[in-house]
């Protein structure tokens, strides 16, 4: 979250030197208000614990047959 949140405050610096930045150098700011969330979203989701792709089976699962009440 923390990298998140880092990402989105460059980006609101990009926004912010989009109003001051003259001519073609306004194209850099530009480009990092537009692209950095998705950077961002896709950093987030990918970056996490080790167990990401291991399945674990709860071990107090019981088989019911149809119709029975618990």
């Amino acid at each position: 979250m923390l990298k998140y949140t880092l990402a989105m405050g460059i980006r609101v610096v990009c926004i912010a030197l989009c109003l001051v930045v003259p001519g073609w150098w306004l194209l850099i700011p530009a480009a990092g208000a537009v692209f950095l969330p998705y950077f961002a979203v896709v950093i987030a989701n990918n970056v996490g614990g080790g167990d990401r792709g291991r399945v674990r089976r709860p071990g107090a699962l019981t088989r019911r047959e149809p119709g029975e009440r618990p």
